[in-house]
């Protein structure tokens, strides 16, 4: 049973950067392809981006790509997502979820366990 829980969600400016952490305890951490979604008021659940176990395989939702960054430390059990350029369209909640299947994938149903979520809201 993997227990994962963001950080670093708040208010910043069009323009702006934030760093998301998503902290796991349980076993086999580096089992897990790891990846970041996020749902705004009104919308579906989004991909934003997925590493795999061993941080050499990275995807990007194609708003997000060039601006966020994915990475993990497996030594610490930590996943992050750095975040500039933000704007108000990515203000939303903002979840980690880990997948115990080989091959990473941008599906939610893929994955098996997920946070609580963090709120980010971009202001202009």
């Amino acid at each position: 049973q993997l227990v994962l829980g963001e950080s670093g969600g708040g208010v910043v400016q069009a323009g702006g950067s934030l760093r998301l952490a998503c902290a796991a305890s349980g076993p086999t951490f580096t089992r897990y392809t790891l990846g970041w979604f996020r749902q705004a008021p009104g919308k579906n659940r989004e991909f934003i981006a997925f590493i795999n176990w061993s941080g050499m395989i990275t995807n990007y939702a194609t708003s997000v790509k060039g601006r966020f960054t994915i990475s993990r430390d497996n030594a610490k059990n930590t996943l992050f997502l750095q975040m500039n350029s933000l704007s108000p369209e990515d203000t939303a909640v903002y979840y980690c979820a880990a997948s115990p299947m080989l091959s990473p994938s941008q599906s939610a149903t893929r994955y098996d366990y997920w946070g609580q979520g963090t709120q980010v809201t971009v202001s202009s």
